[in-house]
């Protein structure tokens, strides 16, 4: 390996020249590799396929490698449909090969067992058929399996291509849409053998459980002359949270992702609450019903960030568009964005709508219109860009994966946070940052829509005087858990310094699921991070990327946004005092109280009778019409002698 530096292959023995450092350091992979290269003319080459596998092949050193030491994590490349290479497989079996983006080829892994194989191909056929397409047939994708490493060669699926039309006449954006939704109902049957890469008439993705050399010499397609596009999405994967697998290589449908979702779970849980709501105009109950479940918790960061991004897409959104709704920029203190308010007005509005999906990310995408690629609002993760006098665009996060002569280049740099550059092969543009963001945000009155409807909770001043006597105070105290440590050492510092409070270098203390000590509901509920990505932030240190805005009240429908759905009452912060949380109360959206305190006479099942009563409270004050549900154990008297209360996280958690 030579990286900045050459290292001896003797066992385990370091060397060292003037680029000193352990092997283990300076051999350290990072993230996944990822980029696109595109012409903005819309020139369809076999050249640009040549050169996307060289810088596939610059990316191995991002990528992981299993235990043979020829398996690597995953490596793809999704392509336009390379409509003069299956014109040899149309003349093969005597069919006449449909115009562009009138006919749909799917790319499908299959079991290599043959009763297996059938049965899987029959579930696809059918779905299809009933879905009102003409199967014109399979195409055997040509493939050189001894170039796999063991592991990938176990678990090898069969490659087959599958060449439909619509029996309605469907082409272009409504075929895709009919195509996506047939997908998605196979899609509930797939398992790590058989699965459905893309099914588009656009789009097409070649990916494995490969290294990036190891590509373009088993999928015999990617090398054929007659293999042309003129864009190509290139993915090295590096698996952080998930083992490899053939279907978890990228690009996915629509992206190639380098980084980490570090909001996951928060993510699949809001997108799981929008399923059985999800309204799509235009798209019958059958048709939605078909897209269960979008999002999955058996699969990857990336995997569910495409299907997000994916669901956006189809219902009529640009990728450009679904990019800035779900992975947004930091707007609100970013002095750019003072020249364009209707760029903050389009962030300020889907903030009270959808939850960020949050990096590190690098997001490199195409559905076959558009090819692009944005970073998330940290900009963690390397971007670079090449632009050419013929209209050539390189993206990719090495530098110098592609030769280019010098004189050629016009312009080249690097994205920065949240920045956003794509081509758009309809009008042959290159589009960069500012043009992308503005023409999204004045697509809609987004900033009427907030004036008109949107309520700021203002900052109000806490109660000066004392709320509890000494005795009362410490009674609480230790009703709720407080410890003596707690009040000394966390509370009284954070209240004195303004700081968070510093004062061992770790904690020796047992797991609360391991300990034989009584312990709060908390202490079994841990953070989690990312395997390999950064210390947790927070809104002082990192105001420039992060706040504390929060938004009560019903979320509207991200699929058919309008006017109604920017009534919310934004929130500056969680913590609110009393008369803050008055405001709330008043709040022209709805707001109702319900205690959670409960007898201590009922004995142990009173905390489950008492979750069981508030949940059904919860549920007829949302009916009656309550956009916002306060949960208080001060609603129905107080903690004492004779009442208890349920834990906060328990509460909300069951409401």
């Amino acid at each position: 390996m030579n990286h900045q530096g050459t290292f001896s292959q003797n066992n385990h023995q370091e060397t060292t020249n003037y680029y000193t450092g352990p092997r283990w350091l300076v051999e350290e992979r990072d993230a996944c590799g990822v980029g696109f290269l595109a012409y903005k003319d819309g020139r369809k080459t076999h050249k640009l396929i040549e050169q996307t596998l060289t810088a596939l092949g610059c990316m191995e050193h991002r990528g992981g490698c299993t235990a043979d030491r020829e398996s690597g994590d995953g490596a793809g490349v999704m392509t336009a449909l390379p409509h003069e290479l299956f014109a040899e497989w149309f003349q093969a079996e005597g069919i006449t090969q449909p115009a562009p983006e009138t006919y749909g080829v799917g790319m499908v892994f299959l079991p290599q067992a043959e009763a297996e194989c059938a049965a899987a191909k029959a579930l696809v056929e059918d779905v299809l058929t009933r879905r009102q397409f003409k199967i014109l047939g399979w195409r055997d994708v040509p493939v050189a399996p001894e170039t796999l490493g063991i592991q990938a060669r176990e678990n090898q699926p069969q490659m087959k291509q599958v060449f439909v039309v619509s029996e309605q006449g469907l082409t272009g954006d409504e075929l895709d849409k009919a195509l996506y939704i047939a997908r998605s109902e196979i899609g509930k049957h797939l398992t790590d053998v058989f699965y459905v890469c893309t099914l588009s008439c656009r789009t097409i993705v070649y990916k494995g459980m490969v290294q990036s050399e190891v590509l373009g010499k088993f999928y015999k397609d990617l090398t054929n002359p007659l293999y042309k596009s003129e864009f190509a999405v290139y993915h090295r994967r590096f698996s952080t949270n998930t083992m490899p697998k053939w279907p978890l290589a990228h690009p996915m449908r629509l992206l190639g992702h380098n980084g980490e979702i570090n909001t996951l779970i928060g993510n699949i849980n809001w997108m799981k609450a929008r399923e059985n709501i999800l309204e799509i105009p235009g798209w019958n109950k059958d048709d939605i019903e078909a897209l269960h479940p979008i999002v999955n918790t058996d699969n990857s960061d990336s995997f569910n960030l495409d299907s997000a991004m994916e669901l956006l897409v189809r219902a009529g959104r640009s990728p450009m568009e679904a990019a800035m709704i779900l992975v947004p920029e930091a707007y609100q203190n970013q002095p750019s964005l003072k020249a364009h308010p209707e760029i903050t007005d389009f962030y300020d509005y889907y903030a009270g709508m959808q939850e960020p999906w949050d990096g590190p990310a690098l997001l490199v995408f195409s559905d076959g219109k558009t090819v692009g690629a944005t970073l998330d609002r940290n900009g963690l993760r390397p971007a670079r860009y090449c632009i050419t006098k013929d209209g050539y665009i390189l993206v990719s996060s090495e530098a110098g994966v592609v030769d280019v002569l010098d004189e050629d280049i016009v312009e080249k740099g690097r994205l920065g946070p949240g920045q956003m550059v794509a081509v758009d092969f309809q009008t042959q543009e290159l589009l960069k940052n500012w043009e992308i963001k503005q023409r999204v945000a004045e697509s809609q009155p987004y900033g009427t829509w907030l004036r008109e409807n949107r309520q700021v909770l203002e900052s109000q001043d806490f109660v000066g005087d004392r709320q509890q006597g000494e005795t009362d105070l410490l009674r609480l105290q230790t009703a709720f858990g407080y410890t003596a440590e707690d009040v000394e050492m966390i509370i009284n510092a954070m209240a004195e310094m303004g700081k968070e409070p510093t004062f061992c270098m770790g904690d020796d203390i047992p797991l609360a699921v391991l300990s034989d000590k009584p312990r709060l509901l908390y202490d079994y509920f841990k953070q989690r991070f990312a395997q390999v990505t950064n210390p947790p932030i927070d809104p002082l240190r990192e105001s420039l990327v992060m706040s504390l805005n929060m938004y009560l009240g019903e979320r509207g429908n991200l699929l058919d946004c309008g006017t109604e759905d920017a009534k919310v009452l934004k929130l500056n912060s969680p913590v609110l005092n009393e008369a803050e949380l008055q405001r709330v109360r008043d709040s022209q959206l709805g707001a109702t109280t319900l205690a959670t305190t409960y007898a201590i006479a009922n004995g142990p099942d009173g905390l489950r009778g008492a979750l069981e009563k508030l949940c059904a409270a919860a549920e007829a004050a949302v009916r009656a019409g309550n956009k916002i549900i306060i949960l208080s154990d001060r609603a129905d008297g107080t903690v004492d002698q004779d009442h208890s209360f349920i834990p906060p996280l328990l509460a909300v958690g069951a409401v």
